[in-house]
């Protein structure tokens, strides 16, 4: 599994950090799908698991309690050494 994660977060002080290649493929690979807590995002998460399980994808559900608070560490952490990518599913 990839040791480094992307943090879309606001920060208060600009700090560079190396960009992750994208994945080279997804054979053999496990892609998170994370559900923010947004109406309806279930259901394009529904969608995306059905179409990406379709093409051989492995992929594992997650979900963040609510929609108006970042992600609790112990669930990004989870990510981070279960799953090689990361799709969030915003429903906006």
């Amino acid at each position: 599994m990839t040791d480094h994660l992307r943090d879309p977060t606001a920060e208060t002080t600009s700090q560079r950090r190396p960009r992750v290649p994208p994945l080279d493929g997804a054979d053999d690979r496990v892609i998170a799908l994370l559900d923010i807590g947004k109406m309806r995002g279930d259901e394009f998460v529904d969608r995306l698991e059905a179409n990406l399980g379709a093409i051989g994808i492995a992929t594992r559900r997650f979900r963040k309690p609510t929609n108006t608070r970042v992600a609790p560490t112990e669930l990004i952490q989870r990510i981070a050494l279960e799953c090689h990518a990361v799709v969030l599913a915003l429903s906006d």
